[in-house]
């Protein structure tokens, strides 16, 4: 068994971002030690016996180390360098983004199947139109919403045969009558 590694990135915004918060946690601490507030979670209060103070010695070690994030991995360096393991971190967020997309601009709603066959054909259909709709976004930065909309007037189909003309419209309405005699049959 391969022993662990760490990678560690370090990133200027982590940084702008963490300081604030350290210094936020210190003030609480302070608060905490002078008895003004009730000792909670805060990282930076060292309790001996009945006294509370603030551990200067770890606000300063969390200021040193603000912007550090550690990735900590099994994987050894000859198959997946630093830059692989930190990029692998960040896929389960592009899985998530597409569910995203395929439930707000692929309208990916909720169908309530009972048999396993068609739970399978739902998930390939709108895994299909995900993977359809993901291959030109990223290979002329085409997004799923223009996609769509720019495909939507495909949707309706015009077929004319024997001089019947058949007109097919998901999103068309029949219009309402009050004349029975001109109301649309009923769909089987």
């Amino acid at each position: 068994m391969w022993g662990r590694r760490i990678v560690y990135q370090c990133r200027f915004q982590r940084r702008k971002r963490d300081e604030p918060a350290i210094n936020a946690m210190a003030e609480k601490s302070e608060r905490v030690a002078a008895g003004a507030r009730p000792l909670k979670r805060d990282r930076f209060v060292a309790v001996r016996g009945a006294a509370k103070t603030v551990d200067w010695a770890r606000v300063e070690r969390a200021r040193q180390l603000a912007g550090l994030k550690g990735y900590v991995t099994n994987i050894p360096q000859a198959t997946m360098s630093g830059a692989a393991v930190i990029a692998a971190y960040h896929d389960p967020f592009e899985v998530e983004r597409s569910f995203r997309m395929a439930k707000t601009d692929l309208r990916a709603r909720p169908i309530f199947h009972r048999t396993k066959d068609s739970i399978e054909a739902h998930l390939t259909v709108v895994f299909d139109a995900l993977a359809i709709n993901r291959h030109p976004q990223a290979a002329i930065g085409v997004s799923i919403k223009k996609t769509v909309r720019t495909l939507r007037p495909l949707r309706t189909v015009k077929i004319s045969l024997a001089g019947h003309t058949h007109h097919r419209d998901p999103d068309h309405q029949p219009r309402r009558t009050s004349d029975p005699r001109q109301a649309a049959p009923a769909a089987r």
